[in-house]
């Protein structure tokens, strides 16, 4: 597979890497996925067909109606078939649903994942609240949503390919001086970033979020100053990394020594500072506990 998010044609380093991630074994884009977005696509798209895509898997089609029934969108009324989720949804949004709700049922062989799923839901959440709450220039919270949800996606990929990989992961959660994925480049020939940027790629995910998944360990790349990545890619790095630091203040999930390593940079891009952090660790509460 290519990347198609490089401007240089690809070198003989950039083969090699590319034939080695795919030997990871990224999953490829569902087939049920794939049928959605290419109706979804179309300059007309037929709502019916696309009821009828999601009603052929009815974990889907709960899932759908369960995400349109969220608090997070704050409708009055319930939503009861995929039609009215897919209305009041909309495309975009309802898409993106879809391939979160799709990519957790991705990984049945991998054991222990409940925690880092509900960790994943937890930051997704918080960081379309975040985009919301704070009117984040540029940024939108169905996008930031999405990011949070699919930042670390390479992570079941290496832990279902690599057996040493969950001792490797521990051992990146826990430094505090280098980046994360020199951690996992050190034992294996890719890390969890790129893995998680190109399996984005292939589910049809915008360009600006998988930039931000490939690059959301590295400080030059949140660095304003010093990065070339665009600004919507950055925030959304930002804004993750900031709400992955409230669900582990608050609730002792998902924990890693990033915050120490990006926190001012992102702090800086996304125009805060401590004193308003210390405010937030109250006022986002109920919303960083809340299961739904």
């Amino acid at each position: 597979m290519k990347d198609t998010m490089q401007n240089s044609p690809p070198t003989a380093v950039d083969n090699l890497i590319e034939r080695s991630i795919i030997d990871v074994g990224i999953p490829p884009c569902p087939v049920i996925l794939d049928r959605f977005m290419a109706e979804a696509r179309k300059d007309e798209p037929d709502y019916n067909r696309l009821a009828n895509i999601i009603g052929s898997d009815v974990g889907l089609s709960a899932g759908l109606i369960k995400t349109a029934n969220s608090p997070y969108f704050g409708m009055r009324q319930r939503v009861r078939s995929v039609n009215e989720a897919l209305a009041i949804l909309g495309l975009n949004t309802a898409s993106r649903a879809v391939a979160g709700i799709i990519l957790r049922k991705t990984f049945p062989n991998v054991p222990n994942l409940e925690r880092f799923w509900d960790a994943s839901a937890r930051i997704a959440r918080l960081s379309g609240w975040l985009a919301q709450h704070f009117k984040i220039s540029g940024l939108r919270a169905d996008d930031a949503y999405t990011f949070g949800l699919f930042r670390d996606c390479g992570i079941p990929v290496l832990l279902g390919r690599f057996s040493n990989y969950e001792t490797l992961l521990a051992a990146a959660n826990r430094e505090a001086v280098r980046n994360f994925t020199e951690v996992e480049e050190a034992d294996l020939p890719t890390n969890h970033a790129m893995i998680g940027c190109l399996l984005a790629q292939n589910w049809w995910l915008p360009e600006e979020i998988c930039l931000a998944i490939r690059n959301h360990h590295d400080l030059v790349a949140v660095e304003s100053a010093n990065s070339n990545l665009p600004m919507l890619s950055r925030r959304l790095i930002a804004t993750g990394q900031l709400a992955e630091h409230i669900v582990q203040q608050q609730l002792g999930l998902s924990l890693t020594c990033e915050w120490p390593k990006l926190g001012h940079a992102c702090l800086q891009l996304l125009d805060m500072n401590e004193t308003l952090l210390e405010a937030l660790y109250v006022e986002v509460q109920p919303v960083a506990a809340t299961t739904e």
